[in-house]
């Protein structure tokens, strides 16, 4: 008999529910502990039923894809089980017959329990006083296959595929269920989208692609019955060992049952036997090191993504239900990195030694107004391979522990758990905002000594950097040329504890216990060192920072992705405090100072960079004086170093583009950079920001009011 759905099914109904009761009549006979426990208690009934309501809307784990900007490009993926669902109407009839043929042959004939293949089963286990057959049709395949995706907890995984009598019949109990809930195209369809067909192969989408390099759409009869026939044992039957003599028996056993139920005539059938299994093979990338070798640099913004994606309360209670969520979610992520921008930051980190210096030279650029990360990089090759990399240069730390260079996976940039790099007069940003946006003028004035002895921090006694930079400053000379005692003097005008809350507002987090304890509210008064910038923080903190000063004092946090959609092409959102639903990957934004002390930062940090103020006077000279004439357009930043230049930094932006650099031995903190190198960083954010705003139009900073000019 042909099997065609419905015609047939109707037909036989009457016989059915017959049939069905009798089916479990055979099954409570062959099952007796089942009907001796009082399956058909109210209790259990329910429960049987809450589940089955439960698996009408279940799906199964899904892939997750991260796709460059261009939103086509992809870079990687993250699974436990790589599975792309697939309607019925995108796979080939061929695998559809194929799978029906091999598993379950009179599918659209039963309700759910096929009564047949129950007596057959319990005729051929009473003679083997054993179980020599199952009964399993593809309605109760399927159902232990979601009960065991949809599992929360080991105790739900056991249940749902251990082997006993009360499993199975509880198992065909919610068969019958189901099929009165879905079709059975409905429940073909899920079917195929949850079996397991070996090599990592969930589903028929991904066993299509990783077998044969297709879609199930093109399977021909021979792939189709190759897959099909895996279903029963991935392992036993898999087409890409060494030997293909079982693979290919299985294929001929389904390409014969293929004939017996009317699919294929006889002669196909047989035809089709004689060819060979032809295997085109994928490896499915999994995870940020698994990106293609032309996006290798991409790969420390993937893994800033996951980092950021764990910290989002959106996909769960915590990070391992997080990354559950994208492992199993079905995601579709674009990363918001600008190729052109990402390009020009390659190209002006550590581009003359990208493999042989412990020192690490990395920048990242940010976009004021949206927080959204535009480039990542760093001279360092992503990868877990760390077989040929040299000895770690700390001298606490084991010889067998390896430097993380050439080849890391370390988050080097920000966004992971590592503390950053202290960076230097970078931090000076933060007093001179604070004093600022409480209405101390950019006219400030004080006559700053080669050293000075502060009161307010019980004596401590700094210094500036060079004599030079003694003499009566104000904020745009003294940013200009980072005179240490200026600030220090600035500091204490203002409070340190409210530029140390400043920078909290600004996207700073303090990962070390030396920095959380300054930095806590009964310390944080007397921190004087923190506009000296004592205190570690990350290229992708320092960037989004300054970003905010060029958005005239609205922060953005940080944000590695333009879209985030859920697996039904819909944007992914989450609620806010006050109830407010939002898209995750909108960006999220605050005003955190007022727009004329931003400006009136933006002005006095024109100084360091060789530019020109639009309300004062730099004072003769500076730090970085020749960063605007390599950005050919309006530009304000700020140098920084540490002791014995142990590292060194750059922060600079324009309107359009904020970036932060820095060089330092990770590894190593008191291995110095030196001030040889301290460079470095300046042109390598200078050089970035040009290329990446060559063509653009120039805009111009908004000079301050004259009220805050003073």
């Amino acid at each position: 008999m042909s099997n065609r759905p419905l015609t047939a099914a109707g037909r036989l109904l009457p016989l059915l529910r017959i049939g069905l009761i009798a089916g479990i009549v055979v099954a409570a006979a062959a099952y007796p502990l089942a009907a001796a426990t009082g399956l058909g208690a109210k209790a259990t009934a329910h429960a049987v039923e809450a589940k089955t309501k439960l698996l009408t809307t279940a799906l199964p784990a899904e892939t997750s894809y991260l796709y460059a900007p261009d939103g086509t490009t992809l870079l990687t993926m993250f699974y436990e089980e790589y599975r792309q669902y697939t309607k019925l109407s995108d796979m080939s009839p061929n695998i559809q017959q194929a799978i029906v043929a091999a598993e379950d042959s009179r599918f659209y004939q039963h309700g759910g329990v096929d009564p047949k293949g129950v007596a057959r089963a319990f005729v051929a286990n009473a003679r083997s006083s054993g179980v020599s057959q199952g009964a399993s049709t593809l309605t109760m395949q399927y159902v232990r296959m979601a009960l065991r995706d949809s599992a929360t907890t080991p105790k739900e995984v056991q249940e749902a595929t251990e082997q006993t009598s009360i499993r199975k019949v509880k198992e065909m109990r919610m068969a019958i269920d189901l099929e009165k809930e879905l079709s059975k195209p409905e429940i073909l369809e899920r079917y195929l989208n949850s079996a397991y067909f070996g090599h990592r192969a969930y589903g028929i989408y991904a066993a299509s692609e990783i077998f044969f390099s297709k879609t199930p759409k093109d399977l021909s009869p021979v792939e189709a019955a190759t897959l099909a026939g895996l279903v029963k044992s991935p392992s036993q039957y898999d087409p890409a060992s060494s030997d293909q003599k079982d693979a290919t028996a299985r294929r001929n056993y389904v390409l014969d049952r293929m004939a017996q139920v009317g699919y294929l005539s006889s002669d196909t059938a047989t035809a089709l036997k004689r060819e060979p299994i032809r295997l085109k093979l994928t490896d499915p990338p999994n995870d940020c090191a698994a990106i293609p070798e032309e996006y290798n640099s991409w790969g420390f913004a993937c893994d800033y993504f996951k980092n950021w994606w764990s910290a989002q309360p959106a996909f769960g209670a915590n990070r391992l239900e997080r990354m559950d969520k994208l492992r199993r979610g079905g995601y579709r992520a674009v990363l918001s990195l600008d190729p052109k921008i990402q390009e020009a930051a390659e190209n002006n980190v550590g581009a003359k030694d990208r493999t042989g210096s412990p020192f690490a030279n990395g920048i990242v650029v940010a976009e004021p107004g949206t927080g959204r990360v535009k480039a990542m990089a760093v001279n360092r090759t992503y990868s877990l391979d760390l077989a040929e990399n040299p000895p770690s240069s700390n001298p606490e730390a084991s010889p067998k522990v390896k430097a993380n260079f050439p080849n890391t996976v370390a988050p080097l940039l920000g966004g992971g758990d590592l503390p950053g790099y202290q960076a230097g007069s970078t931090f000076k940003m933060f007093p001179m905002l604070a004093a600022l946006d409480a209405g101390m003028p950019l006219s400030t004035t004080f006559n700053a000594p080669h050293r000075y002895r502060s009161e307010i921090y019980d004596g401590w006694s700094p210094s500036n950097a060079s004599g030079a930079m003694s003499g009566t400053q104000t904020m745009w000379s003294g940013f200009g040329k980072s005179v240490n005692t200026y600030f220090v003097w600035l500091e204490e005008q203002v409070g340190a504890d409210r530029a140390v809350r400043l920078a909290e507002q600004l996207g700073l987090r303090w990962r070390t216990d030396v920095d959380r304890k300054h930095a806590a509210p009964e310390n944080a008064k007397k921190w004087g060192a923190f506009t000296l910038g004592v205190s570690d923080a990350t290229p992708l903190e320092m960037a989004n920072a300054y970003a905010a000063i060029a958005a005239d004092g609205r922060y953005c946090e940080a944000m590695p992705v333009q879209l985030i959609n859920n697996r039904d092409g819909t944007p992914a959102v989450f609620r806010t405090a006050s109830g407010i639903e939002r898209e995750v990957a909108k960006p999220r934004c605050r005003q955190v100072v007022n727009a004329d002390a931003a400006r009136a930062a933006t002005d006095a940090a024109r100084c360091p960079t060789g530019d020109s103020p639009a309300k004062g006077g730099c004072g003769g000279w500076s730090t970085a004086d020749s960063v605007r004439g390599t950005v050919g357009r309006p530009v304000a930043g700020k140098t920084g170093t540490t002791d014995s230049t142990r590292s060194a930094w750059f922060v600079g932006y324009t309107p359009e583009l904020a970036a932060a650099s820095f060089i330092s031995d990770p590894d190593n903190p008191f291995n110095a950079v030196g001030d040889g190198q301290s460079q470095i960083p300046i042109e390598a954010v200078a050089q970035t920001l040009r290329d990446a705003l060559k063509d653009r139009p120039v805009r111009q900073f908004t000079p301050p009011s004259d009220a805050i000019v003073g």
